[in-house]
Parts: structure tokens; sequence; C-alpha cells
């Protein structure tokens, strides 16, 4: 399994970004799929998931201001960040459980700047 995120930066408050992250190695279509971030200092916090059938959930932090997508053609999953705030400043991960095993791919940094 390979999962590789990209499409982070250097945002003001209120600005958008497109996170990627390009999938590999496993049936990508079966399985459920995830963002997680990390800000510094604190635990991984799940914020999105999207499930096989393309429906969604979030975290009540980001719920109304990211949206979570998928392409199961492309094997690519998708976060649209809009109104971004300070506080979520992270680095990004896409997350998906295979075998069993929670596989991360390299993070994307997203920082927001007030």
């Amino acid at each position: 399994v390979q999962l590789q995120a990209f499409g982070g930066g250097l945002v003001q408050a209120g600005g958008s970004l497109r996170l990627s992250c390009a999938a590999s190695g496993f049936a990508f279509s079966n399985y459920p799929m995830s963002w997680v971030r990390q800000a510094p200092g604190k635990e991984r916090e799940l914020i999105a998931t999207v499930s096989r059938r393309h429906s969604t959930n979030y975290d009540a932090s980001v719920e109304g201001r990211f949206t979570i997508s998928r392409d199961n053609d492309k094997n690519m999953v998708y976060l649209q960040m809009n109104n971004i705030k300070p506080e979520d400043t992270a680095v990004h991960y896409c997350n998906t459980y295979v075998g069993f095993e929670s596989h991360w791919g390299q993070g994307t940094q997203v920082t927001v700047s007030s």
C-alpha cells in the first residue's frame, strides 16, 4: 500500500487549498479513505472519511468548510479546504485500513497565516 499526499502550502486565513492523495498497491475502490491531520504538539486527528460508495463523514471542526471526495478511476482522494482557519495548520495525511492494518503515506504540510 502506498499513499502520497500533496497540495499543501502556505495560505492566508479564509483562503482555500485542495489536497490530493495518490493511492496504489491495493484495490482502491474497495476501501474507505480518510484524511487525518496532526498539528504541532498534538495527536493525529481524523477529519474526513469517504466510503467506497462516496458517502462522507466529517469532524465537527471541519464540517461545512472541507469536502472529501474520491475518484475510483484514478485511485485518488481529495480534500477541498475552504474558509481555512489558523487552527487548520497541520501535516495532513491520507489513510486507509487494508489487511487489518492502518496505512499512512507521506503527509503534506498546510500552514495558515492569520
